[in-house]
């Protein structure tokens, strides 16, 4: 397979790292002041500096928050490239470089599982186009045509003539040619670094402790503020007593932060905290304080019988077909609030003169930190830059730029001085962008051979895009609720072919702020829609795998991973004595996923012993980093089906640290098996799709081993004795 792809768009220049003037971009921080100005280095490629040691800096635009994007995204520029993997690196680009560059490095955005699916292509031409820079470069010296010479591990070859040269050594020569229009990409499998189970390139400075996150920031004179807001969805501050926290030891100042919050900025992170803690404040709680749990739930129990709903599948008449139903099977589910809950709380530093503003931060989104920097200082876009850091968790909370308005506002009360900004722990529970809460009514028809003729699936719940991306919405339907569960979306289509079909969503907006949370919308419909065809296969009297493979001969590659799952787990065998089996598959963010779960309960304690879990992403770029994105999307889909909720009371969040926030723990955790399965032809995500397929496989398997259906998650709140 030959792929020619184009690149006269982007500027895919070669160069060494002299040119850099000695600024490290990345990992080591640039200097307050010191930012690479635009035009500082007109012939550094994009993607790819060769160091006069040979070691090649491999710049990438998207973040890293423990998924393992950097070092995939290197594998691909690196296959391109035919380089030493031994002697590879990578660092951060900065958004305003890629503003002031065309953005030659494409979208800063992480997240969707898209890191590496959405940049795969651009990042091998950019490789496979410094390749041939590199070549031409050396054929010029030598006098020979480029066709003629070969590369392997950075060094390139003329073998007619038995001369061969290193990148570093042609590299600045490299970086004065001109870009080729087109280039060939790698057939996949002809990959001899990417699909390669590689280890990650960030792994020993983080055993060594010399990875550098956003807490971890030191800065010269650096102050530090404490921050909160009103505990209340809607509050704002009312008032409040300065001089009585003014004398307190290094405190610099209280600022009011917007309406809503108020800061402490003192020499020290504690003193802050401690100063902040003891300020007397007044708030204006506004007109939420009556919203509990129990209201957001008769809202959306009204919706569930509304007659106005957006339409998100629909195929035949589905109400017509239950009403003349031989069997009628019902059930509503429910999915609660949840938290990012990220180890590392959000916090940024910044400087700001009147000149410039700049951002040092932990963001899933580095052009939309600088937008929200450029809007916080008033200062034009050009004149703000952001210093992406290492993410601590991100799981989505890190795309909103709350936390960065936040540090720009506080900083622009010390020009000249940089300030750090953390939340404490319960800052970060209370003023959340939560995982929508919704409930699921759905309603099957059987007919009398147990066929499944129709399903009716409504959807009751808050809409995420609604409150943070109105712009794409569709006419007032918000497409995002319909994860997993669409006609033919490449992000992910229903697996199963139903004569009579119905997905509708009635849209409840509570005031409690909604984000993308890691799986999104495809973690509570998995759960619906899996849940409730375990209930069908069983009303029918029907094995459950037997039962979906009826309804997934139309669709392969969803039965693919059923089917690698079921066989893994040794579904048609008798279980170990006292463990029970339960299944689950659906398709998100590009890939086909499923997962098989043994579980046993003895009064009434569940032990999760093992978990298979089969994907299809398309390609593997690196094998053993998907595994461990499998292994870590069970702990987070497996600590929201056991443990996560957030409850409302007073229009705000209860839970505000770990103690009633509970995560999985060690103990907890069941073996994970992963089926890495390939099948080429597309790319699709692989840190969320997996989340989804974790609690209703479990949730199917405790039904078996106990007759109980467990409808409202979490867990922790139902008896299994």
């Amino acid at each position: 397979m030959t792929i020619v792809q184009s690149v006269s768009r982007r500027n895919f220049l070669v160069g060494s790292a002299a040119a850099l003037g000695g600024l490290s971009l990345g990992f080591h921080l640039p200097l307050p002041g010191k930012a690479l100005a635009a035009d500082a280095a007109p012939e550094i490629n994009a993607w790819v500096v060769v160091k006069p040691d040979e070691t090649v800096v491999i710049r990438i635009a998207r973040s890293e928050m423990g998924q393992g994007t950097l070092t995939g995204l290197a594998q691909l520029v690196a296959e391109e490239l035919d380089c030493d993997w031994a002697r590879v690196t990578t660092e951060y680009p900065t958004p305003g470089e890629n503003l002031a560059r065309s953005r030659v490095w494409g979208n800063f955005s992480t997240g969707g599982s898209r890191g590496i699916r959405e940049s795969h292509d651009y990042v091998r031409q950019g490789g496979a186009a410094a390749r041939q820079m590199l070549i031409a470069a050396a054929a010029a010296d030598w006098g020979v045509p480029a066709g003629e010479c070969t590369t392997d591990k950075g060094t390139i070859t003329h073998a007619a003539s038995g001369r061969s040269t290193t990148y570093g050594k042609v590299a600045d020569a490299a970086g004065r040619m001109t870009p080729p229009a087109e280039v060939t990409l790698k057939d996949p499998k002809d990959w001899t670094i990417a699909g390669q189970p590689l280890p990650r390139l960030d792994t020993a400075d983080k055993l060594t402790g010399k990875q550098i996150y956003g807490t971890d920031l030191q800065l010269d004179g650096m102050l530090n503020a404490a921050i909160k807001a009103c505990p209340v969805f809607g509050g704002k501050v009312q008032s409040f007593d300065a001089p009585a926290v003014a004398d307190m030891p290094g405190v610099r100042k209280v600022v009011q932060v917007g309406e809503t919050a108020l800061a402490v900025v003192a020499d020290t992170w504690w003193r802050a905290k401690t100063a902040l803690d003891a300020l007397p404040i007044v708030w204006d709680e506004g007109p939420n304080t009556g919203v509990t749990s129990a209201t957001i739930a008769a809202m959306l129990e009204e919706g569930l019988d509304a007659d106005e709903a957006f339409i998100g599948h629909q195929r035949g008449n589905a109400r017509e077909a239950l009403a003349g139903a031989a069997r009628m099977v019902s059930a509503v589910y429910g999915f609660p609030y949840q938290n990012h809950a990220t180890m590392e709380p959000m916090n940024a530093t910044a400087l700001y003169t009147p000149e410039k503003c700049e951002v040092w931060v932990p963001t899933q989104n580095g052009e939309a930190s600088l937008a929200a920097a450029a809007e916080a200082s008033g200062l034009p876009v050009n004149q703000c830059e952001v210093y992406k850091i290492h993410l601590g968790g991100g799981f989505g909370r890190r795309g909103m730029q709350d936390y960065v308005t936040q540090v720009v506002h506080i900083a622009k009360e010390f020009p000249g001085t940089p300030v750090k900004l953390i939340w404490s722990r319960e800052e970060d529970m209370l003023q959340g962008r939560y995982h929508p809460v919704t409930q699921g009514r759905l309603t099957g028809a059987l007919d009398a051979d147990g066929n499944l003729t129709a399903l009716h699936m409504r959807i009751s719940g808050q809409s995420i895009l609604a409150a943070v991306m109105p712009q794409r919405m569709q006419d007032g339907m918000d497409p995002l609720i319909f994860q997993g569960l669409t006609v033919d979306s490449p992000e992910g289509h229903l697996g199963y072919t139903i004569p009579n079909l119905l997905i509708d969503h009635a849209m409840r907006n509570p005031p409690v702020p909604p984000g993308f949370w890691r799986g999104v919308n495809l973690n509570q419909n998995a759960i619906y829609l899996e849940c409730f065809l375990d209930e069908l296969a069983h009303a029918a009297g029907q094995d459950p795998l037997a039962f979906r493979r009826k309804l997934m001969a139309n669709h392969p590659k969803h039965l693919a991973v059923l089917n690698a799952v079921a066989e893994r787990i040794g579904w048609d065998e008798p279980a170990p004595e006292g463990r029970h089996r339960g299944l689950a598959q659906i398709m998100g963010f590009g890939s086909y996923v499923a997962a098989a779960a043994e579980v046993s309960v003895t009064d009434g304690r569940l032990r999760i012993h093992r978990i298979v879990a089969a994907t299809d992403p398309g390609h593997a770029v690196n094998p053993a980093q998907i595994e461990r994105q499998v292994e870590g999307s069970f702990v987070y889909g497996l600590s929201a089906c056991l443990y996560g909720e957030c409850t409302v009371n007073g229009g705000r969040i209860e839970q505000e640290n770990f103690d009633t926030y509970e995560v999985m723990r060690m103990a907890d955790m069941p073996a994970v098996e992963t089926i890495v399965m390939p099948s080429g032809g597309f790319w699709g995500g692989v840190g969320e799709p997996t989340i989804a397929v974790a609690a209703p496989a479990v949730l199917n398997a405790i039904f078996a081993a106990t007759g109980k259906r467990i409808r409202q998650l979490p867990l922790k709140n139902h008896s299994l004795v």
